[in-house]
């Protein structure tokens, strides 16, 4: 996972508006601002409740929801006690959110609870999240624009002649416009018909007429897409080894939807002018103790910083499914500011 757009290191410094009106903030000394818990009314599970966690990694998240984690406002610096302004920094304490489904879209269903954000729901949060994207990669320099078809095509079409020593499996992503399936599926009968194998006729037809996944706007139509009825485009998938194709997935109920990648969390990011903390447990397969079995992977946004960060979960038991495909939401209680070393984490 990593940054795909652009690099925001250079947060411009502004005033800190908290999102939430239960939120109260006071000056302690001009040392730092205490927030006094908002979520006391929100449902969580416990630790122990959460399933697939091995017990390394239940003791940590358990010692983040006991001690907190200090989040500074990337734009107070050092802070220095000859600062006239006081530490933008808040202490949260994580708690489980609680299982989002699997369908694909997990990231936004888990960042609408993460937030809180009852006025939205996780279609109108992909939606915005693609407008974000279009309008920035619309205004974007060629230079911009060329790094962001790169890093999607090397997601969505990757080159497979190359990768092997990573990968095991390979996915090229293709749109069908759902008006166009029934003329699609002729074409591929009519190729099975002339003797060809049902699965190379299918992949021959879908890499001919198709849509690849391998530029900005691509993208946005793939992102698009969340398995409704309501989609302009089902996602057609096709499924590389090093000896060649293995499976076409042909989506033939329109069920599939855009798993969220890092371009769209960048875009949340965005959106919302706040940062977003992915949290990652890696199990004892992972190769990692229990000191490093959790971290803490940021994604800022491309402009200010306005808001409280949020949180969401991921976890695996091993690198090939650490950081994979599903999110769950954090909820994160603030709480007063304690030493930098009686926290668990400081961010």
């Amino acid at each position: 996972m990593g940054k795909l757009l652009c690099d925001s290191t250079a947060v411009a410094e502004t005033t800190f508006q908290p999102s939430s009106p239960a939120i109260h903030w006071r000056d302690t000394n001009g040392a730092s601002l205490e927030a006094v818990d908002l979520v006391s009314t929100t449902n969580t599970t416990t630790w122990d409740d959460v399933i697939g966690l091995e017990d390394q990694q239940r003791r940590h998240l358990q010692k983040l929801q006991a001690k907190g984690v200090l989040w500074k406002h990337p734009g107070d610096g050092d802070n220095d006690s000859a600062s006239s302004s006081p530490p933008r920094s808040v202490v949260f304490r994580l708690s489980h959110g609680g299982e989002v489904s699997a369908d694909g879209n997990c990231l936004f269903t888990a960042s609408q609870r993460a937030m809180m954000a009852r006025e939205m729901d996780a279609r109108e949060l992909r939606r915005r999240t693609v407008r974000r994207f279009s309008e920035d990669f619309g205004s974007a320099h060629e230079e911009d624009k060329e790094k962001i078809n790169d890093a999607v095509k090397h997601m969505y079409s990757p080159d497979l002649k190359s990768g092997w020593g990573i990968h095991v499996v390979q996915e090229v992503k293709l749109l069908a416009k759902k008006e166009d399936r029934v003329t699609l599926d002729s074409a591929i009968e009519e190729l099975v018909q002339l003797g060809m194998q049902r699965e190379m006729a299918a992949e021959s037809i879908y890499k001919e007429r198709c849509i690849p996944v391998n530029d900005g706007p691509s993208w946005a139509k793939y992102m698009s897409i969340s398995g409704s009825p309501d989609d302009e485009y089902d996602i057609i998938t096709l499924q590389y080894t090093e000896e060649g194709l293995l499976s076409v997935d042909e989506n033939r109920e329109g069920h599939a939807a855009a798993f969220g990648d890092d371009i769209a969390i960048e875009c949340l990011a965005t959106e919302f002018k706040r940062e977003i903390y992915v949290v990652q447990a890696h199990g004892s397969d992972a190769m990692v103790d229990e000191d490093n079995c959790v971290f803490f992977l940021p994604h800022r946004p491309r402009s200010e910083i306005c808001e409280l960060p949020f949180f969401l979960f991921m976890k695996g038991t091993g690198w090939c499914g650490a950081g994979a495909d599903h999110y769950e939401p954090l909820i994160a209680h603030p709480s007063s500011l304690v030493s930098n070393e009686k926290v668990a984490v400081v961010l």
